[in-house]
């Protein structure tokens, strides 16, 4: 069977609906482990995925595609090293969310060219800028701490 330029799409917005479902998975579970002191920006950074999920799964629609319902094998090997990273320790369950934005990253810029041009702009005005938002935060509370960043001394 030949690709075509929307199977093209379908199959990378898929992916990065994958990638975004998992992130939504990988912060609630870092929230839990941290309820006792939580961390305000945590939530919000799951909630700008929460966000992208529908965006992603309403272009996928729009094309005429099914988007994924869960973050399939990718995210289950993801849940394996995020839920090592959880049972570590608070300091490896934020490194787990850095590390898991930085992949989010690298997805959208490394992908940019095989979508269609309405794809494109979806990831170049919402998805991408969003990205490299929740990115920022991750690695300021990666390498603030835990401590500090749960007390609200951080640079955001």
């Amino acid at each position: 069977m030949t690709s075509t330029p929307t199977t093209k799409s379908i199959d990378t917005l898929n992916s990065f609906l994958r990638g975004e479902i998992s992130a939504v998975e990988t912060y609630a579970q870092v929230i839990e482990k941290l309820k006792d002191t939580p961390i305000p920006k945590l939530a919000e950074n799951q909630a700008c995925h929460s966000k992208r999920v529908s965006a992603l799964r309403s272009r996928i629609m729009a094309l005429g595609g099914t988007p994924a319902e869960s973050s399939g094998v990718w995210g289950s090997l993801a849940k394996l090293y995020e839920g090592s990273a959880k049972v570590f320790g608070r300091d490896a369950a934020v490194a787990a969310i850095e590390e898991g934005e930085d992949r989010g990253l690298a997805d959208y810029r490394k992908s940019y060219p095989e979508l269609d041009a309405t794809s494109q702009e979806l990831l170049s005005t919402v998805l991408l800028p969003k990205q490299i938002g929740t990115h920022g935060v991750a690695r300021d509370i990666k390498h603030l701490g835990v401590d500090k960043a749960q007390k609200g001394v951080a640079r955001f």
